[in-house]
């Protein structure tokens, strides 16, 4: 191929050469794929030379425009990726809160039971060592003075609510 300083020295440049070199380079081509848009139209008077440029120039601004337009659609497929995820999270996040709710429920509930638990140990102690004391008083007897009069120990919390018939 020539070099633009050649054909200038050159007297005679036969265009229809030149022409045809162009074509056949564009046919095999894919620009040749790529149409002439809507937008644009050759002017009138143009030369062949300025069209076949102006082609080759906006066909490469096309294919990157629609290369761009390509990218656009992309983004559009992320950020619809991204809405389906930010949904997800909203529901797994919302599951951790019911979780994280039922978790302090049973919390509660044990607390509650482990506090009863304890009141009623401590009812059960307080009634076995007014038992023991009572036993130790019947063990040594009463003073001389005193009669023996059977007493009811008061039993106080839980263990006033439990009857003897409730007891295995």
């Amino acid at each position: 191929m020539a070099s633009v300083e050649q054909l200038r020295r050159r007297d005679g440049v036969n265009l229809v050469q030149l022409e045809a070199d162009i074509a056949s380079v564009r046919s095999g081509s894919p620009i040749t794929s790529i149409a002439l848009p809507d937008y644009v139209e050759h002017t009138a008077g143009v030369s062949r030379v300025g069209a076949l440029s102006a082609e080759a120039v906006i066909r490469d601004y096309e294919s990157a425009a629609k290369e761009i337009e390509a990218m656009g659609t992309e983004l559009i497929d992320a950020a619809q990726k991204c809405e389906a995820l930010t949904a997800q999270v909203h529901d797994a996040i919302a599951f951790m809160r019911e979780t994280a709710a039922g978790y302090r429920e049973e919390g509660r509930k044990i607390f509650k039971r482990i506090e009863e638990c304890a009141l009623f140990t401590e009812d059960v102690r307080k009634t076995c060592e007014q038992v023991k004391r009572r036993m130790t008083e019947v063990s040594f007897g009463p003073s001389s003075d005193e009669e023996l009069v059977p007493q009811e120990p008061e039993l106080t919390g839980i263990a006033a609510k439990v009857t003897m018939s409730e007891m295995p």
